[in-house]
């Protein structure tokens, strides 16, 4: 089969090796391709596998033969699915891989952002030492509250790192899941103005819809405590970053750790960077070994039902990715 694979730059040698090692015509786009180059490639190809490339209705309409659109990844917000299910396309995520890890990334964040430690390095690396001073004072995680929002498997992680690893209160708002997610995971279900009011640190674990896009704008900010940290591992445009900015500028909260950004990559002159209350990392807090071990595993499950023609696993709860024919649920 033709396999076509975008974003050639995340690197999965063993996946690759093994389609091309059972005489698939594996062909690797890099990212950022335009959308008529993706289509003069994709005309004939059987499956398409993507990770952050817009695979836009045309892309589908232009590729008569497409079984499938596997994403590597868990966020389905850059596929056009409704054209998909038009024209008879599966679309696949792997919404397991990386559940603890990304929490893990989000919880190195604020533990980072609570004991100041930007600013510290920085005080490190200009001076070479300080002293204890009250601009230093860091806060212990215990007995702070921390508030999420969205409370899916990555957000049920970070509550069980915060609240039972931690002995921090946890909050949380999804107005998707039942009570019964909230119990497990020892999270109090709150509203999101009054978690955004109570919170020490806001963390937001939601998928980027056209509802949750700038679901965190300057009326949100404006509630938010001025000693509380935001930190977004999830999808940039969750954030309006110029309300963000502006928040930051005005000191309406303390401080942000972001793994996602509305545009990527990020540019070096971006008025986010070069802060000491702020940690930038690149779209990177998914990359383990352990991680990287499991997606591809996982991707090569969903490859093998595509190209043998079985029912396609689908385990992601996203209701955009429910009622496909030819998928099986689970």
């Amino acid at each position: 089969m033709k396999i076509v694979r975008t974003d050639a730059e995340l690197h999965l040698p063993t996946l690759d090796d093994l389609l091309i090692d059972e005489g698939h015509e594996l062909i690797l786009l890099p990212d950022g391709i335009a959308e008529d180059d993706l289509i003069r490639v994709c005309h004939d190809a059987d499956i398409l596998m993507m990770c952050y490339t817009p695979i836009t209705r045309r892309v589908i309409e232009a590729a008569p033969r497409l079984r499938g659109i596997v994403k590597y990844g868990v966020g389905i917000d850059a596929i056009d699915i409704p054209a998909a299910k038009k024209n008879g396309v599966i679309v696949v995520n792997v919404p397991e891989y990386a559940e603890n890890t990304v929490a893990e990334g989000a919880f190195t964040l604020m533990l980072a952002l609570l004991r100041k430690l930007p600013a510290l390095t920085a005080a490190m690396r200009t001076d070479g030492w300080t002293w204890p001073e009250p601009r230093w004072l860091g806060r212990d995680l215990s007995g702070l509250t921390v508030g999420l929002v969205g409370l899916g498997r990555i957000g049920h992680s970070m509550a069980r790192m915060c609240g039972r690893g931690f002995g921090a209160n946890v909050i949380a708002h999804d107005p998707h899941q039942p009570d019964s997610t909230f119990q497990a995971a020892g999270a109090e279900r709150v509203a999101l103005g009054d978690l955004l009011k109570r919170a020490d640190v806001v963390s937001l674990h939601t998928v980027l819809t056209e509802e949750t896009r700038h679901l965190i704008g300057a009326n949100e900010l404006a509630l938010m405590r001025s000693d509380a940290i935001l930190v977004n591992v999830s999808r940039g445009p969750l954030i309006d970053e110029s309300a963000l900015i502006s928040a930051l500028d005005e000191g309406w909260i303390a401080g942000a750790g972001l793994d996602v950004f509305e545009r990527e990559p990020l540019s070096r002159d971006h008025p986010l960077q070069n802060r000491d209350n702020v940690i930038l990392l690149p779209h990177l807090t998914f990359w383990t070994h352990q991680a990287m071990a499991r997606l591809e595993e996982d991707t090569l499950a969903r490859l093998r039902e595509l190209i043998e023609n079985r029912p396609v696993t689908i385990r992601s709860k996203d209701p955009r990715l429910q009622g496909q024919k030819g998928a099986s649920y689970s």
